[in-house]
């Protein structure tokens, strides 16, 4: 029984998801794309719940270890008489480099998680506005190298020559394991002090938590996941630039966190499953309406700024999201009389 109670959340959840793969695979090939970008940003908002809905730190950094691992998996798969073409002023030393998939996958995760380790240390020791500022600012920097380091990424153009193998299946599989480890690790001995540092910071150190170190590990594993998120993105995409791992992904997986509710798996699922048929339904609306030019002038942009309504409303009248920071259950938990 004790087991049972212990995965139930993510037998539950692994359960809709099942449904929502099964609905995109019988459907058409847009369908299908939105569901398996739904399934991709969903690994990406859970890596971030991780870390950011376990710790209390707000964190701006996760899309671009995103785009790391993208970069970095497509410098291992694109063949190399292709990489010729696909990246003008690549390091020679990088030319010859080729591999699968799956070991690209791994490597791509392997790679951000070092480089957040490398970088995030120090930010550990922040709380509230200064750590916000600091991820934030993590971001730009990822953002700016990026976009300029041609000798790697191609700089501001697009990359092109991708394969794209990231199929409704993978990523479908990848999430629904995804939530299996993220509802273990919350309830892990790691995953236990990093709660308890979020509720009470000079408590948990009274009770001997490196609070840094454990904030630390959390963000290594939260930035390996996001890394791999970014390779199955890029082989998803098949042609992208630095700008698609930056401010508009990171306001909507920020949205789809804060309206689920950041606090529990089950409010990072919901909210990403929200957010996407909302993104969706609005862009159809928009479109509906161009279309048919119901309206004097053309309107662009309206899902993002609904998006935006809706989590600047379930900020003021339901800060902890739809689901209010608990799991989905249907067995209650133990109680001491168990």
């Amino acid at each position: 029984m004790a087991l049972l109670r212990r995965l139930q959340t993510p037998i539950i959840l692994s359960l809709i998801l099942i449904g929502i793969g099964i609905y995109g695979s019988l459907s058409g090939r847009v369908i299908e794309r939105v569901i398996i970008e739904l399934f991709i940003n969903l690994m990406l908002v859970i890596a971030l719940q991780m870390f950011m809905g376990n710790s209390g730190i707000v964190s701006f950094a996760h899309v671009g270890f995103m785009g790391i691992g993208a970069f970095t998996s497509i410098l291992l798969t694109i063949p190399p008489e292709m990489k010729g073409r696909a990246l003008r002023e690549l390091y020679p030393v990088l030319q010859p480099l080729q591999a699968g998939f799956l070991p690209a996958l791994l490597v791509a995760g392997i790679v951000t998680a070092i480089i957040a380790a490398i970088i995030s240390y120090p930010l550990m020791r922040l709380s509230g506005s200064a750590s916000v500022i600091a991820t934030f600012a993590l971001l730009v920097i990822i953002h700016v190298i990026l976009k300029n380091w041609t000798q790697v990424t191609n700089g501001p153009r697009a990359v092109f020559g991708v394969e794209t193998v990231t199929s409704l299946p993978m990523v479908a599989g990848a999430a629904i394991a995804l939530v299996f480890g993220a509802v273990l690790f919350k309830d892990s001995n790691l995953g236990l002090k990093l709660l308890a540092s979020r509720e009470d910071e000079k408590a948990a150190s009274s009770i001997g938590i490196n609070i840094v170190q454990v904030r630390w590990i959390a963000f290594i594993i939260s930035a390996f996941v996001a890394g791999i998120a970014g390779a199955l993105y890029a082989h998803f995409l098949g042609q992208f630039g630095a700008d698609q791992f930056y401010l508009a992904e990171t306001f909507l997986v920020l949205s789809m966190l804060i309206i689920g509710g950041s606090a529990s798996v089950s409010g990072a699922t919901v909210g990403v499953i929200v957010v996407t048929l909302l993104t969706e339904a609005f862009r159809q609306v928009e479109a509906s309406v161009n279309i048919a030019q119901a309206l004097p002038f053309q309107i662009s942009g309206a899902a993002p700024l609904l998006v935006s309504i809706i989590m600047i409303l379930m900020l003021i009248l339901r800060p902890d999201g739809i689901v209010g920071g608990r799991e989905l259950r249907i067995i209650p938990p133990a109680t001491s009389t168990d």
